[in-house]
């Protein structure tokens, strides 16, 4: 019975697929849809652009204003890192010279 019933499930499965592809395709085809669809995205992208306008007339970052500040400061951090090494080693580089004078010294005396 259970074999039976796979089947079954496995025709209404492939017939349901069958169905969503060929409305997907009719969509596809329909230059009412695709006009339709066109006009949606440009509207929501005119509404990201006024949202954004006006929480910069506020003062208030946007998302993207967020992101760019993240990445700048990454940037400055791993520039200071690069800085702090370089001071690490110039100091070393220093202690070792101060060392060497004094074994000079001690030496010629």
């Amino acid at each position: 019975m259970e074999a039976g019933s796979d089947g079954i499930k496995d025709r209404i499965s492939a017939r349901g697929t069958d169905a969503l592809g060929d409305l997907a395709q009719a969509l596809a085809d329909n230059p009412l849809f695709n006009q339709a669809l066109e006009v949606a995205l440009g509207a929501r992208e005119r509404v990201n652009e006024a949202g954004a306008h006006a929480m910069r007339n506020l003062n208030v970052p946007t998302a993207a204003d967020v992101d760019r500040l993240g990445r700048r400061l990454r940037a400055v951090s791993e520039r200071l890192e690069a800085v702090e090494d370089k001071l690490d080693q110039l100091g070393s580089d220093l202690t070792a010279l101060r060392r060497l004078a004094e074994r000079e010294r001690s030496s010629g005396a």
